[in-house]
């Protein structure tokens, strides 16, 4: 079984200096109270348009984000390309609902589809559907809710946007990845990520949907989203996730009066996640799996099961990923193994991609173990280069 305590492996991407900043990256997020201070100033410094900016950019944004556009991730990209780890540029910018944001965000989408398509580093492109259509209604759609003409126009609206989008990647010959998002949204995405999948998938899997797998739903959802790919000779794309927001999740459940949609606890999570693998892998004829996670174990098992099945570690059809900026110890081993590997790539303007740093600090902390184990394994490296040196 691939190992992942290699930290020389790790981190020789890391000059000395980015070493010493991670650590004191990570040190600061593994305080839950000094997490909490930050972002909630950083939201009313938001709120009332004071410059933020010079404060995120040398720091959180510097480590977690590629940069402000395609073209300033492009450094980025290339240094990853040298260990051979990919790069998946996602426009982190929040989902608005006014018609001319989502204009833009499609337009910059589009952008990175075609740059994905010419750029060998960059093996998918992605995008969040909330970002091409409006919430309330997207919402009312996903709850089957009777909609006026008005609403009914505006869905059709998104899934021309999200045909657009999934058409554009079909040509460049890219793969492109539908995030995930709350469950009051997902059944309208799914409905709409299948219908694409019928168009596109005939030949591989172009497009994909994402499995959050904290939902005790899902992995029924996708052993049916299978048997439906083969009835419809088309390819499945599925990428796994655990899931990211089970606070406002469970929130939500309880002040509706609804059955809790996320798994009783993280051992359901992880055997539902884990099962899911080993489903794909046992039916990889018409599948391709898309591993995202930080967990060492489930990325470990799903390189075990295929050595199992005698698949070549490059093998297409089995990809595994992590946020840049975080696992690199998973990413770096399995890419210096011969695995198939890409960074989740954040890029966007300082102000507008700061929602997200704030969340990648919150789950950070949040997320037991993770800024922990990201610690020592800097602090052992670090170790290791000033032993190197006498």
């Amino acid at each position: 079984m691939i190992k992942f305590e290699n930290t020389e492996i790790a981190f020789k991407s890391k000059s000395d200096k980015e070493l010493k900043k991670a650590h004191f990256l990570f040190k600061v997020m593994g305080s839950p109270s000094l997490v909490k201070a930050g972002n909630s100033l950083t939201k009313i410094a938001i709120s009332i348009n004071f410059p933020v900016a010079w404060a995120a950019k040398p720091t959180l944004y510097a480590h977690f984000v590629g940069g402000e556009t395609i073209e300033k991730c492009k450094t980025n990209v290339e240094k990853l390309g040298e260990y051979n780890v990919k790069a998946i540029l996602d426009y982190s910018v929040e989902g608005k609902d006014d018609d001319k944001d989502i204009e833009k965000a499609l337009q910059e989408t589009i952008n990175s589809i075609k740059n994905a398509g010419s750029n060998p580093n960059i093996p998918f492109a992605v995008f969040k559907p909330t970002a091409f259509g409006k919430s309330a209604i997207l919402e009312k759609a996903s709850e089957n809710k009777e909609l006026t003409e008005f609403e009914k126009a505006e869905v059709q609206k998104f899934k021309d946007r999200i045909d657009t989008l999934c058409k554009t990647a079909f040509e460049a010959d890219i793969p492109i990845l539908v995030d995930a998002e709350d469950t009051w949204f997902q059944n309208i995405f799914d409905i709409v990520v299948t219908e694409m999948m019928e168009k596109y998938n005939k030949e591989k899997a172009i497009v994909f949907n994402t499995y959050q797998m904290y939902r005790w739903d899902r992995l029924d959802i996708l052993k049916q989203a299978h048997k439906a790919a083969t009835e419809g000779a088309y390819f499945l794309g599925a990428k796994f996730v655990r899931g990211a927001y089970m606070e406002k999740e469970r929130a939500r459940a309880a002040e509706k009066g609804y059955k809790d949609p996320i798994q009783p606890d993280k051992e359901s999570t992880d055997c539902d996640f884990n099962l899911a693998l080993k489903y794909c892998v046992e039916n990889i004829k018409n599948i391709t799996v898309f591993n995202g996670t930080h967990n060492e174990y489930s990325s470990a098992y799903l390189a075990e099961l295929m050595e199992e099945k005698g698949y070549e570690k490059n093998d297409k059809r089995f990809w595994f990923s992590q946020l840049y900026g975080m696992s690199d110890h998973i990413s770096f081993n399995l890419a210096q193994a011969g695995y198939n590997v890409a960074k989740y790539m954040p890029y966007g303007p300082v102000k507008h991609v700061l929602p997200y740093l704030l969340r990648r600090a919150e789950e950070n902390t949040s997320v037991k173990g993770q800024s922990s184990r990201e610690l020592q394994l800097i602090e052992k490296e670090a170790k290791r280069r000033v032993e190197k040196q006498y």
